[in-house]
């Protein structure tokens, strides 16, 4: 049953809008001034309001801006009654009354159908927008629902990636999820005593699905379940992946990885790289610079393809960093993208200060945000050869 609250300092006034509405089957309250008729709304939040405009010490008009001030109110549908029908000022008073929030006027003497007429009007409105209020209000839960679950599948992911290596191979690591869930991914593991695998792959898209493919790739990897594939020779591994994952057959995503196998014995790198952003190698002083190009196309776009090598010499002391393009693909605060040559510079610049610690590296990068956050996951991954 709909609540109306009627604030008229007219008793006689009061008791025939009272008797006419209760007859009508609503739930009526009265009130005889405007300083209880604001204290009434606050306690019974009623549907439609029918408050005179003149009255002593708390106008109409105040009424209307307390109650439509009240954000648990705001829903209300107010009706001013006014004496003023027929005054030279009219215009602009019902303006003074919609300004204050006023949704409906009635003149008096009061035409008792017309009222009638205009309340079931003003409550369908105010059942309109209070079913309107519920499906915002339930919106906002379920989008809060979604940040809370994406935040804790961004968690999974975190939990999945490898600790620090520490001996002959040093690793240090930085996964910065964007405000969505992504599809960053790296790990590195000693296959056999000599030979140690490092990748970093980057799923096309955001959401659910590309975390997924990127959670179920790593799995692949870690668990090395391709079928007849050497995971010491990474032209095998990313034929297998590229037969495992085709775009057809999840999804239509496609994901880029550098995939390389450094052999401690013979100090030799072993590499392929299918549409990944360049791995970059530094000699400790940062004299020597290697970009560990993109040699092939990203794994899922066409099947049955072969993936290049390529073999480094891996130098005492020298570093290889793995990235995403979330490292480089920032808009700046001048609207411009700070870009993979920024990047790549800043890099050796940091190799040469000594300063190459990936926490100040990432703070170098926030400074040059324009909101100081990422639209994309961020994945840095630094491994240093003794």
């Amino acid at each position: 049953m709909f609540k109306i609250l009627i604030i008229d300092d007219d008793p006689i006034v009061r008791a025939a809008l009272k008797r006419t509405l209760q007859n009508q089957g609503y739930d009526t309250t009265v009130a005889s001034n405007g300083e209880e008729g604001i204290t009434q709304a606050k306690i019974l939040y009623p549907a439609l309001i029918i408050c005179d405009w003149v009255m002593s010490e708390i106008d109409g008009l105040e009424v209307c801006r307390q109650v439509k001030g009240d954000p648990n109110l705001a829903t209300t549908f107010f009706i001013l009654l006014t004496a003023k029908g027929a005054a030279p000022g009219e215009e602009g008073e019902r303006v003074q009354g919609l300004d204050a929030g006023a949704d409906e006027f009635v003149s008096k003497p009061i035409e008792m159908n017309e009222l009638k007429a205009r309340v079931r009007a003003g409550l369908r409105l105010h059942q309109l927008n209070q079913d309107l209020k519920n499906k915002q209000l339930a919106l906002e839960k379920s989008n809060q629902n979604l940040e809370a679950e994406l935040a804790e599948a961004a968690d999974y992911v975190r939990s999945l990636l490898p600790p620090p290596l520490v001996g002959a191979v040093t690793t240090e690591a930085l996964f910065v999820p964007s405000a969505q869930l992504g599809g960053d991914c790296f790990d590195y593991y000693w296959i056999d005593s000599d030979n140690l695998a490092i990748y970093l792959l980057d799923v096309s898209g955001h959401g659910v699905g590309s975390a997924l493919l990127s959670m179920s790739v790593l799995n692949v990897l870690r668990s090395q379940s391709l079928p007849n594939t050497n995971f010491c020779y990474p032209g095998e591994v990313l034929k297998a992946l590229n037969h495992t994952f085709q775009m057809s057959s999840h999804g239509n995503k496609y994901f880029t990885i550098w995939y390389g196998v450094y052999n401690r014995l013979t100090h030799q790198l072993i590499y392929a790289n299918a549409g990944h952003p360049p791995a970059v190698l530094l000699a400790e002083d940062a004299t020597n610079i290697k970009q560990l190009d993109s040699l092939d196309l990203p794994i899922g776009f066409v099947p049955d393809i072969d993936f290049a090598v390529d073999t480094l010499a891996i130098t005492e002391n020298s570093t290889l960093y793995l990235f995403s393009d979330g490292a480089y693909e920032v808009l700046q605060s001048d609207g411009k993208m700070w870009g993979f040559n920024a990047f790549f510079d800043l890099l050796i610049q940091c190799t040469q200060a000594n300063t190459c610690n990936l926490q100040q590296i990432l703070a170098q990068i926030k400074n040059l945000s324009a909101s100081n956050a990422f639209d994309d996951d961020l994945s840095l991954l630094k491994v240093t050869f003794s």
